[in-house]
């Protein structure tokens, strides 16, 4: 469902940049408004929640799934976590659907689906590993790194219940808000994928907007 915002950018907060390949992990709090724009279009932001006071308790796409009776996220949907909490409410959204099924890229992945060569290139996974090293004051582990949510993704079902990997849906300037429901730890890998179609073979940075 396109639903626009009412926020205006020079009302944030805060607003970073953030390169394809690269990540972003902050602290976003009770009753904050977040903003992802796709500033060049077809780009995918693999991203996860935690509870930031347990992060035992995390994003569920089979909760989330489940509650709304829907295997798309758009304006009106509310993310749950594996404890059966809401986590956060996407507000706003003028791409119009993203991907909660298709997993994050990873060097193994990236070996089966396109060739042995390609084990080296950089992944989504990686980047989660480099951030939960390099900011461990959040007290996420590798063990915590589950279900992820590709915001700007089209990963249609088929008919017999697949995956396909197609072009992206979204274009420059498009996004999606989120409101956190409980404090929350953002992470987010801006994909550096290559080989599939999902941000047209051109991976392009991302921003994000902060709002209280």
């Amino acid at each position: 469902m396109i639903k626009e915002s009412q926020l205006q950018i020079d009302d944030a907060l805060f607003r970073q940049v953030v390169l394809a390949g690269d990540y972003l992990i902050k602290a976003v709090k009770q009753g904050e408004t977040f903003r992802i724009l796709d500033l060049q279009g077809n780009q995918a932001a693999d991203t996860l929640f935690y509870n930031l006071k347990d992060t035992g308790e995390r994003y569920s796409a089979m909760d989330t799934i489940r509650e709304q009776g829907n295997i798309y996220l758009t304006a009106g949907t509310r993310l749950y976590s594996n404890e059966g909490n809401v986590m956060l409410s996407i507000v706003a959204d003028t791409c119009g659907r993203h991907d909660t099924l298709g997993g994050a890229c990873a060097t193994e992945s990236n070996t089966v689906r396109y060739a042995l060569e390609k084990k080296c290139m950089h992944a989504c996974r990686d980047s989660w590993m480099r951030a939960i090293v390099e900011n461990e004051q959040f007290a996420i582990s590798k063990g915590d790194i589950t279900h992820n949510i590709n915001f700007f993704m089209n990963v249609p079902v088929t008919p017999d219940g697949g995956l396909t990997f197609e072009d992206g849906i979204s274009q420059a300037g498009k996004y999606v808000e989120l409101q956190a429901e409980m404090d929350v730890i953002l992470l987010i890998s801006n994909c550096p994928q290559l080989n599939n179609p999902c941000n047209a073979y051109n991976p392009t940075p991302i921003e994000i907007f902060i709002w209280n």
